[in-house]
């Protein structure tokens, strides 16, 4: 029996719900059937690959570098069966060493690899894909977020189900630059204002201004509400050490990466002797580095990020590690528009061992392109219903990217 494209789509768009045990099927066993065969012929047909620019309100500054903007590729994945996906490459040059034409270079050369192959077999593709992800991690990531885009929609569910479905909503928090302790303290007062109950502040210079900063934002926020500083690699150890014990007054919830990426025993160091929690950023791209932290007893948490972990598949295999460590984790992110703070989202909302949140990286955007997707509202982010990553991106402001 042949059935459309459409037929296909809404049949499968049900799910598995007709194979459950009732006593009068909702679907003909031999259509879903043929919808099921006809998954498996699924084939990506065409890619598109086009900038992705969003200027920022202002210059977003941390201890290794400064952002102007946010410079992204955009990734669209086109199946025969009509289905698409879309995915979003951020590059962090201080922190990955990308760029956005090292992005692009490297999505085209993406392209070729995946061209004809089945879009639901996503660890073989990420496989084939290979080492790309040590050298551009954030274009793997946008390849790998557009083939769970389209995972979700074949299946008709939403991706954070798909993935693990422990919930629907969290918090995040709302991070402050590096600026002088004044301006940081108006800066977290506004996001108190907005209705943010978590804040996160950059620090990682002169360990005497950095206890300043912490001391005049602790002292304005008050003592209940949780603050967390990331020193982005920023202090050596023993400048790391002298200032965390410093800040123990200031009820710090933790430290993200206080030194080099690459010193792990240093960071074990300032680990050991830090009244302060310590959590691995830098020093956390892909599931192997889970491995190695864990066994050097380096950290108390994990910062995943999409754009350092190559996507959704390795920031999953990164959780589970934890989880098996009894490591507890949090989701960070970039510069990124709300389609990859979406994508970041779902993996939030999956995983019960992800109990921390970092997903504002498009708080200093002028504009946000994308349709749908994550709502946050007083500092609570909620998830989309809709299949897939529930999110597009608004077809005006694409036009006026370069296609590639």
């Amino acid at each position: 029996m042949k059935i459309t494209r459409q037929q296909f789509l809404k049949y499968f768009s049900l799910g598995l719900a007709s194979t459950t045990v009732i006593k009068k099927p909702s679907w003909p066993a031999g259509k879903m059937a043929d919808a099921r065969q006809e998954i498996k012929k699924m084939k990506i047909k065409k890619i598109e690959i086009s900038t992705f620019d969003v200027p920022l309100t202002s210059p977003f500054r941390i201890a290794i570098g400064t952002m102007h903007a946010a410079n992204d590729v955009l990734v669209k994945i086109t199946t025969d069966s009509g289905l698409y996906g879309i995915g979003e490459a951020c590059p962090f040059p201080p922190i990955t060493g990308e760029t956005q034409a090292s992005n692009i270079a490297a999505a085209r050369a993406i392209r070729e690899l995946l061209k004809d192959k089945d879009p639901l077999a996503i660890e073989g593709l990420i496989e084939q894909i290979g080492n790309i992800v040590h050298s551009n991690p954030s274009t793997v990531a946008a390849y790998d977020m557009a083939l769970y885009d389209l995972l979700g929609k074949a299946a008709g569910l939403p991706l954070y189900k798909l993935l693990g479905g422990y919930r629907s909503s969290f918090e995040t928090d709302m991070t402050t630059g590096l600026n002088t302790p004044e301006k940081m303290v108006e800066s977290v007062k506004d996001s108190l204002a907005l209705g943010y109950r978590q804040i996160k502040i950059k620090v990682g210079e002169d360990p005497d201004l950095d206890v300043r900063r912490v001391q005049m934002v602790r002292e304005a926020i008050g003592p209940d509400i949780p603050l967390r500083i990331d020193a982005n690699q920023g202090w050596s150890v023993p400048q790391a050490i002298f200032a965390l014990r410093r800040m123990e007054p200031f009820k710090v919830q933790f430290a993200e990466q206080p030194v080099l990426a690459s010193d792990i025993s240093g960071l074990k160091a300032v680990r050991e002797q830090s009244p302060v929690p310590i959590m691995a950023d830098e020093s956390l791209f892909l599931p192997s580095d889970s491995i190695k932290l864990i066994k050097e007893e380096a950290c108390a948490y994990f910062n995943i990020k999409l754009m350092k972990a190559g996507g959704l598949l390795n920031s999953l295999k990164i959780a589970h590690i934890a989880a098996a460590a009894n490591i507890q984790c949090m989701v960070g992110c970039m510069i990124e528009t709300r389609l990859a703070l979406t994508a970041a989202a779902h993996l939030v909302a999956s995983q019960k061992n992800i109990i921390f949140a970092d997903l504002d990286g498009n708080s200093e955007h002028q504009l946000d392109p994308v349709i749908g997707g994550m709502k946050v509202e007083k500092g609570t982010i909620y998830l989309p219903e809709a299949p897939g990553l529930g999110c597009d991106v608004d077809p005006a402001f694409l036009k006026k990217m370069q296609a590639v």
